[in-house]
């Protein structure tokens, strides 16, 4: 039992008794801070909810976007975090059935799932990679079984994620707008809870996510079953068509305290549940038990006397389990029976809002020193090119995602391995998605390196011709009552909120994890950022650049290695100037890409970001399997080492292929904006070369690179 003095003399005097063991339970699961958000809802309000295609944001199951001609997208982004550092293959597989059913409470079709993992060092730590595996594992064997495509991801490992994993899963859906539940309800109006059955498996899932790990408390840790997922998503969405659902809600964390609290709060209705009438796949169990049970595959649907039975006919011809459970009352309590006896009798509206709490904050004493480092000597850079291709942050992640089934559904336009996914839309349109994270950089700079990932998460999905129209975040950190670590989380939060106000991008959505450290210490500030891009036209499908077309970047790379991965994984550096962003540039940048791919003036856009210039340009010689000849004295650029220029990992950066024929007007383009930018080199050769002036500073054979590139996570792993 997890509630504080403090809370618990708080919810005597809001119900004017003792709680009974029951109803203490019940409450526990509500308040926990995975399910309550009590540390950190005040300070997310100020995040920015409203925007012209936002139906419904942050507060509900899902957000709900307008992409026009009566079309609706959803979204919503979950964590597994706890579980799945414990058992890692069902903890991330159930992270994807939970947010899946996210979107189908909100009556769409789930048609994509995205991925941000992380872990400790694998190439160091077997427990790390032994994590890694069966996280993926996990994550591909439900996608690929519901028949919804895993159609990208970010990944990063760390020493601060030793024993530890952060598994966030994103999902997508699709539907009609006229469709979308409505979420009402009336008295009389009968509570069905359907899907899986409920067993012992996920008790205290939400207090054990709400404290640091120190033990393997396997109990706590949902049991997959995708094959009854599939068929609830079927189940639903007949239900929608035949208008029989009111209201409904994922039973996720809390289980049946939370769906129930929160349904009657959010309705203003009570409700009565007789818990012995809920199908159980075990004998015997409490009634707490079956109250903060965490048992997957489970929905609770409010539907009316007159489609009641239309509902029980849709789920015994698809097999699904039910069991009908209670009813809506006309009062805001929620009645908790067991037969006849009532174990548990609560204002739903106190159980759906636990206490918040004002908690301290203080600037970290590690910041105070971090920004000054001694500068590395410069290495062989051909070397360390390779070196830096073949590091698990950088290297191609073909090992993972080619055990996502990506294409099914037919969807998939623009696969794992760019820099955005995209999705095609029933309505002509296109969805471009994608999710970025830097932990290394909010470590050292939390609101700038929050905004870099925001940043690059809009440049992402701005390569494939998609205007940013929303976006969901994920926000991870250690314990919140380090008034240290709380600091890095309002930071965080005041950076997202700054960077979505000035480019008008709503937040539809998110998450907060906290708690996330074990006996070994927190992990680094962790946000996550996703954001959606809508393509009213064609995507830019990336066309295979040739012999002499140019090379154009766009952006100025300046002093700015601190969290790089040149810093970090080759000299074992944290500290130095973190990457910042220039707003007003940022958009004009951003506004003038994407006018020159409408324009069809370039073959090809690929970001710059995680490894710098000279990674992501290898990126684009190895997968167009063509050398290049680049002059790094023609960058634009500070006064900076050729190290520097090589692997700054500035934002607001863009390279363009360009034919030649076409040169004239994407300058054009971008002087008329005032946007810096120079042709710095062609693709020739079979090699990846860098000069400076007459100077070779690096060059690397295209097949040597491509070797690196591609198969080192996978060999990494296989050893493992």
């Amino acid at each position: 039992m997890s509630l504080t003095p403090q809370e618990l003399d708080y919810l005597q005097k809001k119900i004017g008794r003792e709680p009974n063991s029951v109803e203490l339970q019940i409450v526990a699961a509500e308040w926990s801070e995975h399910c309550s958000y009590k540390s950190s809802k005040k300070h997310l309000k100020i995040l920015p909810r409203e925007g012209k295609r936002v139906i419904s944001g942050p507060g509900y199951d899902s957000g709900v976007l307008d992409v026009g001609d009566g079309y609706v997208v959803t979204v919503h982004i979950e964590s597994h975090n706890h579980p799945s550092a414990v058992e890692p293959y069902g903890g991330a597989a159930t992270g994807v059935g939970g947010v899946i059913r996210d979107i189908l409470s909100a009556g769409t079709r789930p048609i994509a799932i995205l991925d941000g993992l992380r872990f400790g060092n694998i190439e160091k730590d077997t427990h790390a990679r032994w994590l890694f595996k069966n996280a993926v594992r996990g994550i591909a064997d439900y996608g690929n079984c519901l028949g919804i495509p895993t159609v990208g991801g970010e990944i990063e490992f760390d020493k601060c994620f030793t024993n530890y994993a952060l598994v966030d899963v994103a999902s997508v859906g699709f539907g009609k707008k006229e469709r979308l539940v409505q979420n009402r309800a009336d008295p009389d109006d009968w509570i069905v809870l359907l899907g899986g059955s409920t067993g012992r498996d996920g008790i205290g899932g939400s207090q054990f996510a709400s404290d640091k790990l120190e033990s393997e408390n396997r109990s706590a840790v949902q049991i997959p079953d995708p094959f009854i997922e599939k068929l609830v998503i079927e189940a639903i969405l007949e239900a929608r068509n035949q208008q029989c659902i009111k209201a409904m809600k994922d039973l996720g964390g809390g289980g049946l305290s939370c769906a129930i609290s929160e349904t009657a709060d959010a309705l203003s209705v009570g409700i009565d549940l007789d818990v012995s009438l809920i199908h159980k796949r075990e004998q015997n169990m409490s009634p707490t038990e079956l109250m903060v049970s965490e048992s997957q595959e489970r929905m609770l649907v409010i539907t009316s006397s007159e489609k009641l039975q239309t509902l029980k006919d849709i789920c015994e011809k698809l097999h699904v389990p039910y069991s009908i459970v209670g009813q809506v009352t006309n009062n805001s309590m929620m009645q908790i029976k067991s037969q006849k006896e009532i174990v548990a009798n609560l204002p739903s509206n106190v159980v759906a809002n636990a206490p918040l709490l004002d908690r301290t904050s203080s600037k970290p004493k590690y910041l105070e020193n971090i920004s000054t480092i001694k500068k590395p000597k410069v290495p062989n850079l051909s070397h360390i090119l390779l070196t830096m291709l073949s590091n698990p942050n950088i290297a191609s992640k073909l090992w993972v995602y080619t055990q996502y089934d990506h294409e099914v559904g037919i969807r998939t336009v623009i696969k794992p391995g760019q820099d955005a996914s995209v999705l095609r839309l029933d309505n002509g349109k296109f969805l471009s998605v994608k999710i970025d994270g830097n932990s290394k950089h909010c470590y050292i700079n939390p609101r700038q390196g929050v905004i870099g990932c925001f940043d690059e998460a809009c440049r992402n999905v701005i390569c494939t011709g998609a205007t940013p129209i929303g976006m969901v975040d994920h926000l991870q950190f250690g314990n919140p009552e380090d008034p240290e670590i709380f600091w890095t989380f309002k930071e965080s939060v005041e950076g997202i909120t700054e960077y979505a106000k000035y480019f008008d991008i709503p937040c539809v959505g998110g998450k907060v994890s906290l708690y996330n450290e074990t006996n070994d210490g927190p992990i680094k500030p962790t946000p996550l950022i996703g954001v959606l891009g809508l393509i009213e036209g064609k995507p830019l499908i990336p066309m295979k650049a040739k012999r002499n077309d140019l090379i154009v970047l766009v952006g100025v790379t300046k002093d700015e290695l601190g969290g790089s991965e040149y810093y970090e994984y080759v000299h074992e550096i944290t500290g130095g100037r973190c990457p910042t962003v220039d707003m007003k540039s940022s958009k004009t940048i951003q506004r003038t890409v994407l006018e020159i791919i409408h324009r069809n003036l370039t073959k090809a856009v690929h970001d710059c970001s995680k490894g710098g210039l000279g990674v992501s340009l290898s990126e684009l010689c190895i997968t167009n399997e063509i050398g290049c000849l680049v002059s790094l004295d023609k960058v634009p650029s500070e006064k900076l080492r050729e190290d520097e220029v090589l692997f700054s990992e500035s934002h607001s950066r863009f390279l363009l292929i360009v034919d030649p024929s076409k040169i004239k007007n994407v300058k054009s383009l971008l002087e008329q904006n005032k946007v810096q930018h120079e042709i710095i080199g062609k693709f020739s050769g079979k090699a990846i070369s860098f000069k400076n002036k007459s100077k070779m500073v690096a060059s690397v054979r295209i097949d040597k690179a491509q070797e690196k590139w591609l198969n080192s996570l996978g060999l990494l792993v296989s050893h493992g």
